[in-house]
């Protein structure tokens, strides 16, 4: 009888990952905890929220939330790459990882019974959006606005190096035709490369 090979590391995994579809992966090296806990800082505190990563990647944001819940709510978290959400459910089972499509966000919740607007109280993501076409981002979007309603807070990041750049300036002129709020945190220098993160609140009627 064979052993199972051991499990491999989330940057094992996240160099395979790159290295079969480098047009999905955005980012130089998986994000580091700092940046990570700066992304769950958004997910409340107490009760019992429903909280949607987009992106999972190999799970670096996703350990913290699941930290910051400790237990608490429902945790989606969504993966396009199949190697990946097979790595972070496997590091994580206790999230719901679904192989799928950010651009497909409501079909995810509705499928899972969370399709109602405003039922998700946090909406995290990880996606590479100078890498996704303007209009599956506005799609996207649109979907994260109908999920978190009046009440839920949407939050993602760019690299501070690209901020002048014209994908990134046409993505934050899409979030503030979105959001009533979009406020930019400030530098994450522990990261590579350095990041910001918006923070994103009540969608425009």
């Amino acid at each position: 009888m064979t052993s199972a090979p051991p499990p491999r590391s989330s940057l094992a995994v996240f160099v395979s990952a790159v290295l079969r579809q480098p047009s999905l992966i955005g980012a130089v090296v998986p994000s580091s905890p700092a940046l990570a806990a700066r992304l769950a800082s958004v997910v409340p505190g107490q009760g019992e929220p429903l909280v949607v990563e987009l992106g999972a990647g190999t799970g670096a944001v996703s350990g913290a939330i699941e930290s910051r819940l400790g237990g608490r709510g429902r945790y989606l978290a969504i993966e396009l790459e199949e190697d990946l959400a097979m790595h972070v459910q496997a590091a994580h089972p206790k999230i719901e990882v679904v192989n799928a499509n950010a651009a497909d966000l409501d079909k995810v919740l509705a499928d899972r019974g969370v399709g109602e607007p405003g039922m998700v109280d946090a909406v995290v993501s990880g996606l590479p959006w100078v890498l996704i076409p303007e209009q599956v981002q506005r799609q996207i979007i649109g979907h994260v606005a109908d999920g978190i309603g009046q009440t839920g807070v949407f939050t993602t990041f760019a690299y501070v190096h690209a901020l002048g750049m014209v994908g990134a300036r046409k993505f934050r002129i899409l979030l503030e035709s979105v959001f009533d709020e979009v406020l930019l945190t400030r530098v994450v220098w522990r990261n590579v490369p350095p990041a910001i993160t918006y923070v994103c609140r009540r969608p425009k009627t």
